[in-house]
């Protein structure tokens, strides 16, 4: 897992992975770590939380409008 920038200060994600198909994502609150695939929530949103997690920023955002409930169970 790499730590997540977090540029603003104040986002609820710890760290985050990222594989071909998928994004894991480690939050602070709980540190349980979420696996969101391409099966579970599209292409575009995983390529979309791709991009967020390596700027640093928006990603617990993103995922509370737009996947919170997509991911592996």
């Amino acid at each position: 897992m790499q730590h997540y920038l977090d540029l603003n200060h104040d986002s609820g994600v710890a760290s985050y992975e990222i594989g071909h198909e998928f994004i894991r994502v480690q939050f602070k609150k709980n540190l349980k770590i979420y696996t969101y695939s391409y099966a579970s929530a599209g292409y575009q949103h995983i390529e979309n939380m791709k991009q967020l997690a390596q700027y640093g920023d928006g990603l617990n955002a993103y995922i509370n409008h737009h996947v919170k409930q997509l991911y592996v169970r």
